[in-house]
């Protein structure tokens, strides 16, 4: 979910490279197998100058990912580097990983003409939080060309006709299924499709000091995030700063005035610290379609709401978060983020020492 918050920020240095007469090498993870840090889609972005953005893995593979870029920009060809992280020491060109996966990554030159064009695109869709789909040709005549699929349109042409039906079909598939970008194979060439939904939302009602890294921490793991409160002294830049949004609301006044339409793919915690505000918000947004609704406080507290709030078949996590022993507003914003961090990825919050397999396999 912070894959389209990072591709936004990358796309956004890159035009002030570009409209600086500058160019970078942008590589991307297009395949993974096995445990790997990152999943495909994932960026960095390698400057002129050396200088660096986003990541490919947890650090282990971007520099010799520079190395490659560097020589890319000074006119070696785009291509797909294979890291093979076994234990076997010698496996990953003598860097012995030890990681048990194996990542392809792709890198390309981009440029003013990229820019005004696949780029141009990628971000306006970005702006306007439409999910979309860039398409980048691996092998082939058309390899390094980047096409771009939203609203079941596909924007640009590979020439054929064929490919071009065969490259919208595969791409409008990944984006309308519930899981990431992924390789299409076209006859003997691959394509990778990165597949780009807005983040989902989260609603902060309350916006007292625990409020603070709660909606810090979201928005750092991806979560685009609203505080409401009906404290006007309380919903200010400095306590909430921008890509914050803040709306002031009184409790008993419902939802209305709230300018972002409630959805499945919406959080809410309510931790307005008053038992009435709690029992008003509960009631609003017990109706409402949300992946995830939240109450801050003990046991005691959400039987006592729930005697005069019916959920209407809301789930409701309380007391909001995960087990980990928390103290203090900051470890509370953890323990919450990691469990909404949990329903997103539909997994049951647990230790990874106890799955089998891939870390990121379903």
């Amino acid at each position: 979910m912070k894959h389209w918050v990072e591709t936004k920020a990358i796309l956004d240095q890159l035009s002030k490279l570009v409209a600086g007469g500058g160019c970078a090498a942008l590589a991307t993870v297009v395949r993974i197998s096995g445990s790997a840090y990152r999943r495909p889609g994932a960026k960095l972005l390698i400057e002129e100058s050396g200088l660096t953005h986003g990541g490919v893995s947890g650090g282990c593979l971007e520099s010799d990912v520079r190395g490659h870029g560097l020589r890319i920009l000074t006119g070696a060809p785009g291509r797909v580097l294979h890291y093979d992280t076994g234990s076997d020491e010698e496996t990953l060109w003598g860097l012995g990983l030890g990681c048990e996966g194996a990542v392809d990554v792709h890198v390309q030159r981009v440029d003013a003409a990229w820019m005004d064009g696949p780029g141009k695109q990628m971000r306006d869709l970005l702006d306007a939080g439409t999910p979309f789909a860039p398409i980048t040709v691996l092998s082939g005549p058309s390899a390094g060309r980047t096409f771009v699929l939203a609203r079941s349109t596909l924007e640009g042409t590979s020439g054929s006709e064929a490919i071009d039906r065969e490259l919208a079909h595969g791409a409008s598939l990944l984006l309308e299924g519930d899981g990431g970008g992924g390789m299409l194979e076209l006859g003997g060439d691959t394509a990778f499709v990165d597949v780009l939904r807005p983040p989902p939302r989260l609603f902060i009602f309350g916006a007292g000091d625990d409020a603070r890294p709660l909606a810090s921490l979201a928005a750092l793991s991806g979560f685009e995030v609203t505080v409401v409160d009906h404290r006007p002294a309380y919903l200010t830049p400095e306590r909430f700063p921008p890509p914050l949004r803040v709306v002031l609301r009184r409790p008993g006044d419902g939802l209305a005035g709230i300018p972002l339409t409630l959805s499945r793919r919406n959080f809410a915690v309510v931790q307005t610290h008053a038992l009435a505000h709690d029992r008003d918000w509960l009631r609003a947004l017990a109706g409402q379609p949300l992946a995830y609704l939240g109450l801050l406080g003990p046991r005691a507290r959400k039987e006592q709401v729930l005697r005069e709030v019916p959920l209407n078949g809301a789930k409701l996590f309380a007391p909001v978060g995960i087990d980990i022993g928390a103290d203090g507003p900051e470890q509370v914003a953890v323990s919450i983020v990691a469990e909404m961090l949990a329903v997103n990825a539909r997994r049951e919050a647990g230790h990874l020492r106890a799955r089998t397999g891939g870390i990121h396999a379903p």
